[in-house]
């Protein structure tokens, strides 16, 4: 098929590559010229595992292509997948500007019939209104569609090859169609194309989401009560877990979730739910819970120095929001760095990848190291706050000798407790005793 992709943020590039790599014709569109130069080059503007190599052998092949013209990007394409960004405003509404915009252009440039597949996270009525929006204007037949993305920063390619499930939204059986033969090379593993209605499709994108952060936020709050009286968060979840109704996913306690899309589809959910004459209690406090962990961290640290961590040097281990990515949006790592540096700390970093777009965030404030060791040397503290898989076995011999005071805040429960009172760290984690180390803080 004949594909026009608009918008090469996260979203759109892994679905306009995906789908050129199952043979269809793919041109990716966007608006931002230095973006385009360097896809064209082979330069790929964001981390994601897999995806250079796919970009790289679908050009190479013909199958994909990048343009800043809409026209051209549009012509001769059976579908168009809308992929631009839905940013959070102040209110928590999600800011669909650029969407209308887009959509009002597509209008403009329709010449023959396409299906405009919304494929951004955005409120329960927008694809109508974007339907409404192109009819203004448009000179052809053309009919709509939803398309949520279930991907995954870190593994987003091979969630889109091997969906656990596809969800589109329709008002027509022959769209219908055309999509389940777009998606049918990626569920020969009998994994669901489930076609339903476009507003249940908008709504599933966020029920999903915010049920997702949910589990964390609630993993999270039983740790803050595990610690309270004495239990230990990990052998409570592992009793959760273990009811085949509950299950394992998404409950591990520690500092909270970050990334472009569960604090913002929460967010979103509540307001337009709100806007319904609906009060959402349980979804609107979700991300407050979630925010407050950071908090909790924090005070952790406070706590261990007395009450002040002014002038001491804390080593910070990741900050991306989560492995395998370089996105900070919302990281946890951000919020908890700028509550160290109002403090008049001293912030040493490592992650294998975020530091260019921390650099971003704090300049100069931040000092930016190689290595792990190295951000920990002469450091009071460490703080652990992506769960890198090279985090998860430090020579703690090494961090000994590196640091000047022994003492790790844990803000993913990494480490066995056992194993760190055997290594004499001062150890704080979520959910679970403290263990006090044998050398005292300076």
């Amino acid at each position: 098929m004949d594909i026009c992709v608009i918008g090469t943020g996260y979203v759109g590039l892994v679905t306009g590559t995906c789908l050129a790599e199952t043979g269809n014709r793919v041109v990716c569109m966007d608006i931002d010229e230095k973006r385009i130069r360097s896809l064209e080059h082979g330069q790929i503007p964001i981390f994601e595992p897999g995806l250079k190599e796919l970009v790289t052998r679908n050009v190479k092949e013909g199958r994909l292509r990048f343009t800043t013209d809409l026209r051209k990007s549009l012509d001769g394409a059976l579908l168009c997948f809308i992929a631009v960004g839905t940013p959070p405003l102040k209110s928590g509404k999600s800011d669909l500007s650029a969407m209308f915009r887009l959509a009002r252009d597509i209008g403009k440039y329709l010449t023959q019939y396409t299906i405009v597949i919304v494929k951004s996270t955005v409120p329960v009525g927008t694809t109508m209104k974007v339907k409404q929006i192109i009819q203004k204007s448009a000179r052809s037949d053309f009919a709509v569609a939803m398309n949520p993305e279930f991907l995954k920063e870190g593994s987003a390619v091979d969630d889109f090859m091997r969906p656990d499930r596809v969800v589109v939204g329709v008002e027509r059986d022959d769209v219908a169609g055309i999509l389940k033969r777009l998606y049918a090379p990626l569920v020969r593993t009998e994994h669901p194309i489930i076609v339903m209605d476009i507003a249940s499709a908008e709504l599933t994108k966020y029920a999903a989401n915010a049920y997702l952060a949910t589990r964390i936020s609630y993993i999270n709050e039983v740790a803050n009560i595990c610690e309270r009286v004495g239990a230990d968060i990990e052998m409570v979840r592992k009793g959760m877990g273990g009811d085949a109704r509950i299950g394992y996913q998404f409950l591990f306690p520690g500092v909270g979730y970050g990334g472009s899309c569960f604090p913002k589809d929460v967010d979103s959910l509540a307001h337009f739910a709100k806007a319904a004459g609906y009060r959402p209690d349980l979804v609107g406090a979700v991300n407050s819970v979630n925010r407050r962990q950071r908090q909790i961290l924090f005070q952790k640290v406070v706590r261990h120095f007395k009450g002040s961590v002014a002038g001491k040097t804390f080593a910070v281990w990741g900050l991306s929001f989560k492995p395998k990515t370089d996105d900070v949006r919302e990281a946890p790592s951000i919020d908890i760095i700028r509550l160290l540096l109002q403090a008049r700390a001293k912030v040493r970093v490592y992650d294998p990848v975020a530091m260019p777009n921390t650099q971003k965030i704090f300049g100069h404030r931040l000092q930016y190291t190689k290595k792990p060791l190295e951000a920990a040397r002469g450091a009071h503290a460490l703080l652990i706050l992506t769960e890198w898989q090279e985090f998860r076995s430090p020579d703690f011999a090494q961090l000994r000798e590196t640091m000047k005071s022994w003492a790790i805040f844990d803000g993913r429960n990494l480490f066995d407790p056992a194993v760190i009172r055997n290594e004499k760290f001062f150890y704080y984690a979520f959910g679970r005793p403290p263990v006090t180390g044998s050398r005292a803080s300076s």
